[in-house]
């Protein structure tokens, strides 16, 4: 049965895409531990980043950098915040969200999904999109609002 990473990757759920190409995307968690948080993740189903290919897992970090950076430059962070916990979905990801202390590591103090606004989570999605953009990321990679 597909992950609710692949069911979002897929189309079958709703995402606010940043970022995709063949082998990786990048989409807003539901339950973020602040605006802008994104997850970086395989198109391919692993379960564990320990079992994915080198370069998948190189590539994956690849992006997770360039989020990273937008994220620092599209909410004013001083960080961006890299963190892999992967007990909540069986499928491999990289957490990046902008990060002023240590406080958004503990995954246990995210808004749930009810908490947000959906107004601020399509800002944070298209902020993040344009960091990319003026960063040079190619448009076909960028993927529009949904």
């Amino acid at each position: 049965m597909a992950t609710v990473f692949t069911k979002i990757i897929n189309g079958e759920l709703p995402g606010r895409f940043v970022y995709r190409d063949d082998s990786v995307a990048a989409f807003l968690t539901i339950e973020p531990a602040a605006y802008g948080h994104t997850l970086v993740v395989p198109i391919e189903e692993v379960d564990r980043w320990t079992d994915m290919d080198p370069q998948l897992w190189a590539h994956c970090n690849e992006v997770a950098q360039l989020v990273g950076k937008a994220v620092i430059s599209a909410f004013d962070a001083p960080r961006a915040a890299y963190l892999i916990a992967g007990f909540e979905v069986p499928h491999a990801h990289i957490h990046v969200f902008p990060a002023s202390d240590m406080s958004g590591y503990n995954l246990q103090n995210i808004m749930k999904m009810d908490e947000t606004d959906p107004e601020k989570m399509d800002d944070a999605a298209e902020r993040i999109r344009e960091q990319l953009r003026s960063a040079g990321v190619e448009s076909s990679l960028i993927p529009d609002a949904n």
